[in-house]
């Protein structure tokens, strides 16, 4: 069992910097709406360390305008889980075999870095959606609650994502099975935080959809909800994700049982 925990550059940043992918040279196509210029893609979520998560995502580009519709099933009840659009790296998620350097080779934010790259888009529920809400768990959705949300952003990323050069991750993976981010490894963000809390549970890369509809549901364009994040016992501690300079880091308190 390794629980030595490599002290590392900006992950959550550098993974809350979710970074740009390299072109995966997949070709622009319609979105759900038929106007040109607009794109859909799609990715299917599979788990990493062994979570049991799983989900589907679909993101539209329209101009500057991104549309994400993401739902998840399996992961942690009762605790905000971090997730992101990443872009950099080999543009692929981690092989879920690969030994990492967490309890018990989980697979860290330091071990998955080179593959799905740094954040560039975190998929808080309202205010914020830059790399630096990388770590905004006050903000981020709880346990299995869907997301849908519209926001904006900079010409780069919006080409990078319609580009299929787009991958997304979801963080926070129960591993002792406590029901709470726990345990006695760290993370490898912040020596401070449990590995459970930043440890990626589920991963999916970006490809242009083939699909005729887009899900039923609209997406918020502003605020969304932040129901039960009250439970989850986790706070901020502050700032969010930094770039790839320095790392974010928040306070982690644990939520007290459930009945």
């Amino acid at each position: 069992m390794r629980t030595t925990t490599k002290r590392l550059l900006p992950l959550f940043a550098a993974t809350a910097m979710l970074g740009m992918f390299g072109a995966s040279g997949a070709a622009l196509a319609e979105g759900h709406d038929g106007d040109h210029g607009s794109t859909t893609l799609e990715a299917h979520l599979t788990e990493l360390n062994d979570s049991g998560a799983s989900g589907t995502a679909w993101v539209t580009v329209e101009g500057n305008q991104v549309t994400v519709n993401l739902e998840n099933t399996g992961l942690l009840a009762g605790s905000p889980h971090a997730q992101h659009i990443h872009v950099g790296g080999k543009n692929q998620c981690p092989d879920p075999n690969m030994e990492g350097s967490g309890e018990n080779g989980a697979i860290q934010v330091s071990d998955a870095h080179d593959d799905y790259g740094m954040i560039v888009a975190s998929l808080t529920t309202e205010g914020d959606t830059s790399p630096d809400s990388g770590l905004a768990v006050d903000r981020f959705p709880v346990g299995d609650d869907p997301y849908e949300r519209t926001f904006e952003v900079s010409d780069e990323v919006a080409a990078d994502i319609s580009a299929g050069d787009g991958v997304i991750v979801v963080h926070g993976v129960d591993h002792n099975g406590s029901g709470a981010y726990d345990g006695d490894v760290v993370s490898d963000l912040d020596p401070n935080l449990p590995s459970e809390a930043t440890d990626p549970a589920a991963c999916g890369t970006l490809d242009v959809a083939q699909m005729e509809q887009w899900p039923e549901g609209g997406a918020e364009t502003g605020d969304g909800t932040t129901a039960g994040i009250e439970q989850s016992g986790v706070m901020l501690a502050g700032g969010g994700l930094l770039t790839a300079a320095a790392a974010g880091a928040f306070a982690l308190r644990r939520r007290q049982t459930q009945k």
